[in-house]
C-alpha cells in the first residue's frame, strides 16, 4: 500500500474542506479545479459540465490568465478526449495528448499541453462533468507521462467528492430558486390583495364624490381629498412591491450598496423615516448576502405595513467575527409569543429559516407599545 507524506494528506483534507464550504455552483467548480491543480502540481487544470447539445454548460479553468482565456475564444465542444471521458466514463492518462489519435488540435491562443490526466465526475450512473489536468510540473521519464497511477487514484478521490459537492450545490441552487418562486408568489398575492382593496375604495369614493358635486360641494371636496390619499397609498404599495420583486444587484453592487439604494426608495415612498448606516463590514459569501438582504426586506415590510412606525433604522455592522443586521422601529410592537400562538408569523419563520440556512441566527425583541427590533447575525465579514 502506498503511503503519502503527511503534507499531501493535509492538502487532500484542505481541498475537500474547501469544496464543502461553497454552496454556489460556480464557486464549487472553481474550488475543485484550483484544488486539483495545486494538489497534483499541474500547470493547467479544467472542469467541464456538459450540456445536452454537444457543448459545455460550464467550463472552468485554472492556470490560464483572463486575457489568454478570452483570446482562446468560444468554449470547446464535446470532442476528442473530452468526449471519450464523458461518453465512456473512464479515466485517461496520456504521455502526450498531442499524439493521441483522438486529438483534434486547439485554437492558436491555447497553451501547449503534453502529459494529460483526466477523469469523469459521476453521480451514480450519470456523468455530470469531466476533470482534467495537463503538464505535470516534474521531471518526466523519456517518452513517459509525468502523472502517475498514484496521481490518478488521488484525482479519483477528489472527483468523487467533487461529485458530492457539485450535486449539493445544484440542490441548494434549486432550493433557492423554489424559495424565490414562493416569495414572488407571496408578493404577487399580497400586491393583488392590497392594491385591489385600495382601488376598490378609490372607485367607491370617487363615485360618492361625483354624486355630491352638485348638491353638497363641501362634502364632495372631502371625498376627492380621500381619493387623492387612497391613490397615493396605492402608489406607495406598488413602489414597495417593485423594490422587493426586483432582483437585487448583489453581484454588481454588493450588499451595502443594494441595501442603501432600496432603503432610500422606501424612505421616499413611505411617510415613515427610513435610515441606513453601515460600519466595518466587508464582502460576505453570496448566500449570506442574499439572506441578509431578504431578512432586511421582510423586516422592513412588517415595520412599514403593520407597525405604524414613524421611524425605522437599519444598521449593518461588524461585531467580533460576525456581521450583524439590525432593524429597529418605533411602532406599535407586538408580543412574539402571542403572534406565534395565533398562527400569524409576520414572516418570522421565513426569516429564522434564512438565518439558519447560512449559519446565522435571528433575534426578535418586541412588546406591545414599544416598537420592535429584528437582529440577524452571521459569521464573517
Amino acid at each position: 500500500m502506498s503511503h503519502r507524506p503527511p503534507s499531501a494528506l493535509a492538502a487532500v483534507s484542505a481541498a475537500l474542506l474547501a469544496m464543502s464550504r461553497h454552496l454556489e455552483v460556480g464557486d464549487v467548480l472553481k474550488t475543485i479545479v484550483a484544488s486539483a491543480r495545486e494538489l497534483l502540481d499541474a500547470q493547467y487544470a479544467a472542469l467541464g459540465v456538459p450540456d445536452d447539445h454537444g457543448g459545455f454548460a460550464q467550463f472552468v479553468v485554472d492556470g490560464v490568465s483572463d486575457e489568454q482565456w478570452k483570446a482562446i475564444g468560444p468554449l470547446p465542444r464535446q470532442h476528442g478526449i473530452l468526449a471519450a471521458m464523458l461518453h465512456q466514463a473512464k479515466p485517461e492518462r496520456l504521455a502526450d495528448v498531442r499524439k493521441d489519435p483522438r486529438f483534434g488540435g486547439w485554437p492558436d491562443a491555447h497553451p501547449d499541453m503534453s502529459d494529460f490526466l483526466g477523469l469523469p465526475i459521476t453521480d451514480g450512473d450519470e456523468i455530470i462533468g469531466a476533470l482534467f489536468l495537463a503538464n505535470k510540473q516534474c521531471p518526466k521519464p523519456d517518452g513517459g507521462c509525468g502523472f502517475t497511477a498514484e496521481d490518478e487514484e488521488l484525482l479519483s478521490i477528489l472527483a468523487q467528492h467533487a461529485a458530492i459537492a457539485l450535486t449539493n450545490a445544484r440542490l441548494y441552487e434549486r432550493s433557492r430558486e423554489l424559495t424565490i418562486a414562493e416569495e414572488r408568489s407571496r408578493l404577487a398575492h399580497e400586491l393583488h390583495d392590497a392594491v385591489s382593496q385600495k382601488l376598490f375604495s378609490l372607485r367607491l369614493t370617487a363615485q360618492a364624490a361625483a354624486a355630491l358635486v352638485d348638491r353638497d360641494p363641501a362634502r364632495a371636496k372631502g371625498e376627492l381629498q380621500q381619493v387623492a390619499a387612497l391613490a397615493a397609498e396605492a402608489v406607495d404599495e406598488l413602489r414597495a412591491a417593485v423594490v422587493e420583486l426586483r432582483p437585487a444587484a448583489l453581484d454588481e453592487d454588493g450588499l451595502i450598496a443594494t441595501l442603501r439604494t432600496q432603503i432610500q426608495v422606501l424612505d421616499r415612498a413611505h411617510a415613515a423615516a427610513v435610515t441606513f448606516a453601515s460600519s466595518g463590514v466587508r464582502a460576505l459569501p453570496a448566500a449570506q448576502e442574499e439572506a441578509l438582504l431578504r431578512v432586511a426586506q421582510e423586516a422592513l415590510h412588517n415595520a412599514l405595513r403593520h407597525s405604524g412606525a414613524e421611524r425605522v433604522d437599519v444598521t449593518l455592522t461588524r461585531r467580533a467575527a460576525a456581521t450583524v443586521l439590525r432593524i429597529t422601529d418605533d411602532g406599535t410592537g407586538f408580543d412574539p409569543t402571542a403572534v406565534r400562538r395565533a398562527g400569524r408569523h409576520l414572516g418570522l419563520v421565513s426569516m429564522r429559516h434564512r438565518a439558519k440556512s447560512v449559519g446565522g441566527r435571528l433575534t426578535v425583541v418586541s412588546e406591545p407599545g414599544k416598537g420592535a427590533t429584528i437582529e440577524m447575525e452571521v459569521p464573517g465579514g
